[in-house]
């Protein structure tokens, strides 16, 4: 037997062993060396088998080869092979989640209720690029029952050549948002793109589609997979008979939130009734309900569920000594998700007085970015916060667009200047939300922030 039959049987027949970081590497684990920015993986080889790495893969032939190393000219159509020969021998359902945003704070919501009884596979973090799918399918659990993948894209024909590997049974489509504009110019377009996801030319497996049509891109959605044979469409939108939010009503502390389950009532209880955060709940009900599973489970653990790091989880440090509350939402961020986390931030039930914004650049909007961001805060100015604290390029040209602000709009440049500025102006018990794109200098500031009291 030659050594890459041996490693192609271990690969197959075994479950979270793919690697692309040596940092991450355990016993009996793969280690993809990969072409790096600055450098090849290879250099990390020799460190990776000190850890007890079983394989290594590379693409790379100036190394001094032995058994435990799988040399291949194409690294990544070599993996793809390998990924759809193990797709091809799974035999449980494969969910497939795409949309503008959100899909990662789903998959984690999904699996934290799936697996509390079934055993499942998913994809870890935000892998739904070519690689981040190439390894969560090689990391796919044979034995499990349910296994969770995020497809995402940035321009045109990502979405059916990452279906036709992951080949989902069953598609989730969040929503179609102003993201990628860049590339996608329109919100039609994303919605076009999208939908390969169910067309069967792609995707021949597909069997139901779960979809909230909200707006008329998401409308677009919809016709199209009216077109498709075979495919069962499961809304969760105020158009279903099966799966919507019946009423929303405040209370002295709290939310009712009324949700209709195939003509069931079931109450939720929330301090702040989150559009996404509610309609995700509403995707893992009808889930649930169309795999026969039992929605009590999810009425249990609801209580339990937690925001994503990045994606508005709650974090409480001390800032010069100042008790203070942070909600980070900042992995990415639209025009759309600015305005729905603004809108949420202020509905909370606290002092003005005692909410203190900080918004980083949004990125990849295209031609119309200058105007996205001066839309935005004459939105955010029908609000009343502490102060807004706009760092990024883009704010810094939109902020002199805003005329006589009733709010305190204050422009720094910096993660160190803002660092500075709140350490002087902030006080105890001041909530802070932080919204922006990935890769921002507010992202940036976001991570430092949480690493350390000030």
């Amino acid at each position: 037997m030659s050594i890459k039959y041996i490693f192609e049987n271990y690969l197959i027949s075994n479950h979270n062993k793919v690697k692309f970081s040596s940092k991450d590497i355990k016993k009996g684990d793969v280690f993809l060396a990969l072409k790096g920015k600055n450098f090849h993986g290879n250099k990390f080889i020799k460190s990776s088998f000190k850890k007890g790495a079983r394989f290594c893969v590379t693409d790379n032939d100036d190394y001094d080869y032995n058994e435990k190393i799988i040399y291949t000219k194409n690294i990544y159509q070599y993996l793809t092979d390998l990924a759809k020969r193990k797709r091809g021998v799974y035999k449980g359902e494969v969910v497939g989640i795409t949309g503008s945003a959100g899909k990662t704070t789903l998959k984690e919501t999904l699996a934290f209720f799936l697996k509390k009884n079934n055993t499942i596979s998913y994809s870890l973090k935000s892998y739904n690029n070519n690689l981040g799918i190439l390894v969560s399918l090689l990391n796919l659990n044979l034995k499990s029952s349910f296994s969770i993948f995020e497809l995402g894209t940035n321009n045109f024909g990502e979405i059916k050549y990452l279906t036709n590997i992951v080949q989902p049974t069953q598609i989730i489509i969040t929503n179609i948002q102003s993201t990628h504009l860049e590339n996608f110019k329109t919100k039609n377009n994303i919605a076009k793109e999208k939908s390969d996801i169910f067309i069967s030319t792609y995707n021949k497996k597909r069997k139901i589609l779960y979809l909230n049509v909200d707006s008329k891109p998401e409308k677009i959605i919809l016709n199209k997979a009216k077109r498709q044979k075979n495919l069962k469409i499961v809304r969760i939108d105020k158009f279903s008979n099966n799966y919507f939010i019946k009423n929303i009503s405040p209370k002295n502390n709290y939310y009712k939130v009324v949700f209709s389950i195939n003509r069931k009532e079931i109450l939720l209880n929330t301090k702040s009734p989150i559009k996404f955060r509610l309609n995700n709940l509403l995707f893992c009900y009808a889930f649930f309900n169309e795999n026969s599973l039992d929605i009590k489970n999810i009425i249990k653990q609801q209580k339990n569920l937690k925001p994503v790091d990045g994606r508005g989880l709650t974090h409480n440090i001390t800032i010069n000594n100042k008790k203070t509350t942070i909600i980070d939402d900042s992995y990415n961020a639209n025009p759309d998700t600015m305005i729905q986390s603004v809108d949420y931030f202020a509905n909370i039930k606290k002092n003005h007085n005692k909410k203190i914004l900080i918004l980083g650049n949004m990125n990849e909007l295209g031609r119309d970015t200058h105007k996205m961001h001066i839309n935005l805060l004459n939105k955010i100015d029908n609000y009343n916060f502490k102060f807004i604290i706009l760092c990024g390029e883009f704010f810094k040209r939109s902020i002199k667009k805003l005329n006589n602000p009733k709010n305190e709009f204050i422009y720094i440049e910096s993660k160190n200047k803002i660092m500075n500025y709140l350490s002087k102006f902030v006080h105890n018990n001041d909530t802070i939300l932080i919204k922006c794109s990935n890769s921002t200098e507010i992202n940036k500031f976001t991570k430092l922030l949480l690493k350390k009291v000030i």
